[in-house]
């Protein structure tokens, strides 16, 4: 192992670690909606901003991916208090930019509110401008700061990655969805994939599932096809662990593997070592699964601000994943979608911990750039 490895990633692999809430009665339901994928249609479903009073300013602004239209419903994250315009938030047509006037309810915060001392957390987050350390989110922190829009946008508004949909890249699992046969689906990743910081994984409203329930529950509603999934996912891993899981993989028996890695790996694993241990993977998995198909997850970009990450990794193990596609093998690419994002926003607005985990609005770019993958366009 590099020694970049062996002496960044204990204090990334820590982070990891903390194991899901116990399970709570569910609240969500499934939406169609929800799934439909952010960059088709002309209504933005549930976008998360932080609003922030930057420069000593008493207003606080936050922004929003696409020019806004309409605004349909501004809510908090929990979903249940529903905010008024005019009273609480205001916004001109054709920006991206939503205010909030004196007096508002919806909750602001202020850079400061974001950091915190050196040594005072379980984690090492320093900021890469070496002053105080990123606010670390365990379960719910971020996800009680930010705020949920609904907004009408122009069609073609996005204009960042759009994930295709190519038939005969997962030609078996594509073919058994269409004609509503089952599909059983093994999940392989770090602590993105065991669902980290969705508020149903941490016991909280609206209990969102992970990115993975809500593919199997997206695939079964749209196809009626019995989708079984197990996840094999264990936070604070990466693609080294993965090469332990293989015969696991196998006993599962699936039909498609979805392997996600790279932002353990981040801490300074070469991308040529990412990719082969990636091949190397796939490879033993198909020695006892001759006809497993392979999903490979290029990972969201973990905080730009913490200098644990290499951040340059992040698109050279997107394009080493891109050199593996080939009949039976698509590649999931949110490396690029978050790059778009966080040209346009905050990573505080998108992330569900502070550094390297998404919230719920990250978990569903996840699941529909993923089943984008298995899902032709309606």
């Amino acid at each position: 192992m590099p020694r970049s490895i062996r002496t960044v990633a204990p204090a990334l692999l820590a982070l990891m670690l903390a194991g899901p809430a116990q399970a709570a009665e569910p609240a969500w339901t499934y939406r169609p909606e929800a799934m439909r994928p952010f960059w088709e249609g002309e209504v933005m479903e549930g976008e998360s901003v932080l609003f922030v009073k930057d420069g000593g300013q008493d207003t606080a602004t936050a922004s929003v991916l696409m020019p806004i239209r309409k605004i349909l419903a501004v809510r908090n994250a929990a979903g249940d208090v529903t905010y008024e315009e005019g009273r609480d938030y205001a916004w001109a047509p054709g920006s991206r930019e939503i205010t909030l006037p004196a007096g508002s309810r919806i909750v602001a915060s202020r850079p400061e509110d974001l950091r915190r001392p050196p040594g005072s957390q379980p984690y090492r987050l320093t900021h890469r401008d070496g002053g105080d350390e990123i606010m670390f989110g365990g379960k719910l922190e971020y996800h009680a700061l930010q705020t949920i829009v609904t907004y009408e946008h122009d069609a073609d508004a996005w204009d960042g990655p759009r994930p295709p949909f190519d038939p005969a890249a997962l030609p078996r699992s594509v073919a058994k969805l269409e004609k509503g046969e089952p599909l059983s689906i093994v999940v392989l990743g770090d602590s993105i994939s065991t669902g980290c910081n969705a508020s149903g994984w941490a016991d909280g409203a609206p209990f969102q599932p992970a990115y993975h329930d809500l593919l199997r529950l997206h695939l079964r509603e749209r196809f009626g096809s019995d989708v079984r999934l197990a996840n094999l996912s264990v936070g604070g891993m990466d693609t080294a662990w993965a090469l332990t899981m293989i015969d696991k993989v196998v006993e599962a028996e699936p039909d498609i593997v979805i392997v996600a890695f790279g932002m353990n790996d981040s801490a300074g694993r070469p991308a040529a070592e990412y990719r082969d241990n990636i091949a190397r993977v796939m490879s033993g998995v198909r020695e006892g699964r001759p006809d497993a198909e392979f999903i490979l997850v290029a990972t969201m970009i973990g905080n730009p601000d913490w200098v644990a990450l290499r951040q340059e990794l992040f698109p050279a193990y997107r394009d080493a994943l891109a050199g593996l596609r080939a009949p039976g093998v698509a590649l999931a690419d949110l490396t690029s979608i978050w790059s778009r994002f966080l040209a346009l926003k905050r990573d505080r607005e998108l992330t569900g911990n502070g550094v390297n985990h998404p919230n719920d609005f990250g978990h569903r770019v996840y699941a529909q750039t993923i089943a984008a993958a298995l899902s032709p366009p309606r």
